[in-house]
């Protein structure tokens, strides 16, 4: 595994998530990464800032062109918090927590991001409009309701499984209902 390929894979990633789930300038994108699975080791185990940096370059690069906002997920040892720009967070209407994400509280992506960040922004939860899960973090919890599995290209980072997903409207309405073009939305 080469960081090299680690930051190219995680753009790729996040650019087709972005033409695939109909993402437009404002939509939360919400990533967990365990950047000891994309090392190839258990999650949990092997974390580095190192890692999380380069996973971190290609998702901002990645979603850029689109105009969305990168939400990464903590782990489970801060209730998968999730971190973010003040200035989204405010938009989006969110309840900020107090806490400082550190590598092993927190994950070393979150960690990054935060210290990226001019004005950083920690979240007890959102309703992203979708989503990357590098080494199975379980993302599906801050994800709007109606999810929708997204085969992408690439398939892995590093080592580490590459789920991802957007989300739609529910339906409603039953037989005789009409929907309009999913892409409008």
């Amino acid at each position: 595994m080469s960081l090299q390929n680690v930051r190219e894979a995680s753009a790729a990633a996040a650019r087709e998530l972005c033409e695939k789930g109909h993402i437009r300038p404002g939509d939360l994108v919400v990533v967990g990464c365990s950047t000891s699975e994309v090392q190839g080791q258990r999650i949990g185990s092997a974390g580095t800032l190192e890692t999380a940096g380069e996973v971190l370059s290609g998702l901002l690069e990645g979603l850029k062109p689109f105009g969305a906002v990168l939400v990464t997920q903590c782990c489970e040892h801060l209730n998968r918090a999730l971190v973010l720009p003040r200035e989204a967070a405010e938009k989006h209407g969110l309840t900020e927590v107090c806490v400082l994400p550190q590598p092993h509280a927190g994950g070393s992506l979150s960690t990054a991001y935060y210290a990226h960040l001019s004005d950083p922004f920690v979240a007890e939860t959102v309703e992203a409009k979708a989503g990357l899960d590098i080494g199975d973090t379980l993302i599906g919890m801050h994800l709007r309701r109606v999810a929708v599995p997204l085969r992408l290209e690439t398939k892995a980072i590093g080592e580490a499984h590459l789920v991802a997903a957007y989300t739609r409207p529910p339906l409603i309405g039953g037989a005789r209902a009409k929907y309009p073009d999913p892409s409008l939305r």
